[in-house]
């Protein structure tokens, strides 16, 4: 008879298991950010202000959206340096102001606190954001055409209004003139600094250029440096640099394109490489209307996303030599009219926000190919136009 099978030593047993464990990838723990959306806010309208919810970056599920702070005009949103001031276009009252809040409470239920107003000196602000060191706040008006400059407080509060810099004084004459009525006059669409936090880029639509300041958080203070030119009749709406810093994608929304520039970094300049459609001539004459809205580059350098308004989809890109775009799929977002989409700090997730179906979608992105996969998550949020991710 063959003999018995002897007893493993404990020792070896507990070895085994170490190196099975050890040998194995894990999963990575689940995070739950936080995901703020701005919206709009008409006169009998179902918004009434900034909403909350909490996203798990391992499943890719988003909460039940929930009331946050009841205000106007909070279209877009900015999260401070410290996680824990976040901006806000309008203000409670109606104004024409920029708005603090303090974020409060727990990881399961998040408000905001009021920390004070400033008015723009130009009208309502299209876009805000602070600097990388949350020294400053930037706010850009598009009905004005001007870039306002605020200090901050060490907490993040909205110290005072430094200047106001209207974008007709830098350039004749001040509009391209190229699209009739559109174009007429500056519109700043987008506010935000490079990555060395020493210059501040404004695309401006009405201009069909990048208005560049240099910029000064010890004093504080900014002043005109340049122009960074974008195609004509493009309209440059927002735009976000590559993680290396070395190009600039730039987000046209009268052409639906998206160009690519060249950055030097020592002086501040850029220069227009490519252009690429995001959607094809025979797609946009079958719609009434198309538009384009945001812009988002993946954490990893290799895709870029922007979303069409009217065709209601994601045009995904890979990133090939030299920053040039190639176009990897148009993806419908399962909504209406996405002025905005963002990208989870994981590079795993997209949540698009649906403004006239009132929804925020999500989608998976592949991490070989950059392609969207909706997860058939939705949940509702009344009229969202804003998606900003917290920790």
């Amino acid at each position: 008879m063959p003999k018995p099978l002897s007893p493993c030593p404990p020792l070896l047993l507990f070895g085994f298991l170490i190196s099975l464990m050890t040998s194995v990838s894990l999963p990575a723990s689940a995070e739950t950010l936080d995901v703020w959306f701005g919206t709009t806010t008409p006169k009998n309208g179902p918004s009434k202000g900034i909403y909350h919810g909490s996203f798990d970056t391992s499943s890719g599920k988003l909460s039940k959206i929930e009331l946050a702070a009841e205000t106007t005009g909070c279209g877009f949103l900015s999260l401070h340096p410290n996680g824990k001031t976040l901006y806000s276009t309008g203000a409670p009252d109606g104004s024409a102001a920029v708005t603090a809040y303090r974020v409060t409470g727990d990881s399961g239920k998040k408000t905001l606190e009021f920390m004070g107003s400033v008015e723009t000196g130009d009208g309502g602000a299209a876009h805000l954001s602070t600097d990388r060191t949350g020294s400053v706040l930037f706010s850009a008006q598009y009905g004005g055409g001007s870039t306002t400059l605020y200090k901050l407080s060490a907490n993040g509060g909205i110290q005072e209004r430094i200047s106001v810099h209207e974008h007709e004084e830098l350039a004749t004459p001040a509009g391209s003139g190229v699209v009739p009525r559109r174009q007429n006059a500056p519109h700043a669409h987008w506010c935000g600094t490079s990555p060395d936090n020493r210059f501040v880029f404004v695309p401006d639509l009405g201009m069909d250029k990048v208005v560049i300041f240099a910029l000064d958080t010890h004093k504080p203070a900014m002043s005109h440096h340049g122009f960074g030119v974008a195609i004509p009749g493009g309209g440059p709406r927002h735009m976000k640099f590559s993680p290396n810093g070395k190009q600039i994608y730039l987000l046209n929304e009268l052409t639906l394109s998206v160009s690519t520039l060249d950055y030097n970094a020592a002086k501040g300049t850029m220069t227009l490489s490519t252009t690429i459609p995001a959607l094809s001539e025979e797609t946009k004459a079958k719609e009434t209307f198309n538009s384009a809205s945001e812009i988002r580059v993946h954490p990893s350098g290799r895709f870029v996303y922007s979303a069409n308004r009217g065709h209601d989809s994601i045009t995904a890109y890979r990133v090939v030599d030299a920053g040039r775009l190639e176009v990897i799929e148009v993806e419908p977002i399962r909504g209406g009219w996405p002025r905005n989409f963002n990208i989870d700090p994981s590079g795993r997730w997209v949540v698009a926000a649906g403004r006239d179906s009132h929804t925020a979608t999500v989608f998976s992105i592949d991490q070989d190919t950059g392609a969207l996969t909706f997860q058939r998550i939705t949940q509702s949020v009344p009229s969202p136009i804003c998606v900003v991710f917290g920790s």
